[in-house]
């Protein structure tokens, strides 16, 4: 579903060039839970903005569905990410003015799908993760555990092939961190959406169907 191939990364810090990522090679199967821990800095997040097409590498590729990204124009890519890659962030990225529902059919919305077809399946993305009674509720008054439930359905809203997720727990205290996780295994389970989470929590990264270590600007089997 997601192969990426022979990637180098670096960028320019006090006149230096500091590589990231160096030959990282990575490939996600249909409905596959992949955990990806390391240390900070070690080029995490770097890791899925190439993989979500947010940033390009300096050498390699990543192919989306078998498609190079990095072949697709920006408007291409764009659809290409609306259409097969949700996103969900350790900060949740809500729109504060707007209700969850609103947030959740933001995607579609985006997306062209008319306004009546995109709250329904907001509606039914979010009585999924457990949110029915809370859908005219803007994220201020919702709960930490709550709006990154928003932020989950969100990134589902187009029934995308991958979410990929960067640090989903890390506002969250355990409690409401182990409910997140219940959460993506059963959305996996039902809905067999592949998931890529970055952690630095072997607690999150070690409830995945792989747990990968990124090191030396590599990947290698965890934990």
């Amino acid at each position: 579903m997601l192969r990426c191939s022979s990637m180098d990364k670096s960028y320019r810090q006090g006149g230096q060039q500091v590589p990231v990522l160096c030959g990282l090679s990575l490939q996600v199967a249909r409905g596959e839970m992949i955990g990806v821990m390391g240390s900070s800095g070690s080029g995490k997040s770097t890791l899925l903005n190439l993989i979500g097409g947010l940033d390009r590498p300096d050498a390699g590729s990543v192919e989306l569905l078998g498609r190079a990204l990095n072949t697709l124009s920006d408007r291409e890519l764009a659809k290409a990410r609306n259409r097969h890659l949700g996103f969900v962030y350790q900060f949740h990225h809500l729109l504060g003015e707007f209700s969850a529902l609103e947030n959740a059919a933001m995607p579609l919305l985006i997306g062209g799908r008319k306004a009546a077809d995109a709250f329904r399946q907001a509606a039914e993305l979010l009585d999924a993760v457990g949110l029915s009674q809370r859908v005219k509720h803007r994220p201020g008054a919702l709960s930490g555990g709550e709006r990154q439930r928003v932020a989950i359905a969100r990134a589902l809203a187009n029934r995308p092939d991958c979410v990929l997720m960067d640090e989903p727990t890390g506002n969250l205290d355990r409690h409401t961190a182990e409910q997140v996780v219940n959460l993506l295994l059963r959305l996996n389970a039902e809905l067999g959406t592949s998931f890529v989470v970055v952690s630095h929590d072997e607690r999150v990264a070690g409830r995945m169907q792989r747990l990968l270590r990124l090191e030396d600007g590599g990947l290698r089997d965890g934990p």
